[in-house]
């Protein structure tokens, strides 16, 4: 009886700290919902920034460079055209760039929204519109029927954007160029990949590769910001999943990645 009323005292006197826990963690919600949203706004201000302030010098001297042409009539040295093909050039890729960094932008603060997505029909309408672009170029591909996964549709097609757009973009110049899009059942984790026989790369640089401005090609061999990975990374994270990859110098390379449901 007398340990029962020492532990009913103890219990007593605890009360009140447990009692002051729930007001003093809804207050460090609160403040971190705060900055959170601080946070949002201050890279929305960045967003804009990024899209209007360093666009607007890109577009004057896109346009300038297409101005001193006009002024200089013809016929154009071939040394000058090449002056002004190299500064359309960089404008144009500049320009990419800043598209690529502002969805990377846009892919980290987005709300997710999940529903079941026919992975098969949009890795296929990716690929589809992929040789629409380019008709001279034929590619073996083969895509595993059936697949659905749960995700955030928008993001996913964005995903296979990318994924689909460097395998065919590192097929180029293969005799017999080939891609895959399939899934494998590993322990209680379905694993989608997309497969190339493309150029690949030296697995000992395989931690740069999902990092944004890291590229494992020159752009003389193949062009691109070194952000489309990062980007496809962000996408599975912010899911829940796991990406990596696989590959190997001249015999192409496999991004394999997990989405899991219950995320």
């Amino acid at each position: 009886q007398l340990l029962r009323s020492e532990l009913d005292a103890s219990e007593a006197r605890a009360a009140p700290a447990h009692a002051e826990t729930p007001p003093v963690m809804a207050e460090e919600l609160g403040r971190s919902n705060a900055e959170l949203a601080r946070a949002n706004r201050e890279l929305e201000a960045f967003s804009y920034s990024v899209s209007h302030d360093l666009r607007a010098p890109l577009r004057t001297i896109s346009a300038f460079s297409h101005a001193i042409v006009e002024d200089l009539g013809t016929p154009i040295s071939d040394k000058v055209q090449d002056h002004i093909r190299r500064v359309l050039a960089a404008t144009s890729r500049m320009s990419d760039l800043i598209d690529a960094l502002l969805e990377l932008a846009r892919i980290s603060r987005a709300p997710i929204g999940r529903h079941p997505v026919d992975f098969s029909h949009l890795a296929s309408s990716v690929m589809e519109e992929l040789a629409r672009r380019e008709p001279d170029r034929h590619i073996a591909t083969d895509v595993t029927p059936g697949m659905v996964i749960h995700a955030d549709g928008r993001l996913i097609r964005i995903l296979l954007d990318n994924l689909l757009g460097n395998a065919w973009k590192f097929t180029l110049g293969r005799e017999a160029p080939a891609i895959t899009v399939g899934c494998e059942h590993c322990e209680d984790d379905v694993v989608y990949f997309v497969r190339d026989n493309g150029a690949g790369f030296d697995m000992s640089q395989v931690g740069r590769l999902f990092t944004p401005f890291q590229r494992l090609h020159s752009d003389a061999s193949f062009a691109g910001t070194g952000i489309g990975l990062a980007t496809v990374r962000r996408i599975v994270e912010r899911h829940g999943g796991k990406i990596w990859a696989e590959g190997s110098t001249g015999a192409g390379a496999k991004i394999s990645f997990t989405v899991p449901e219950n995320r």
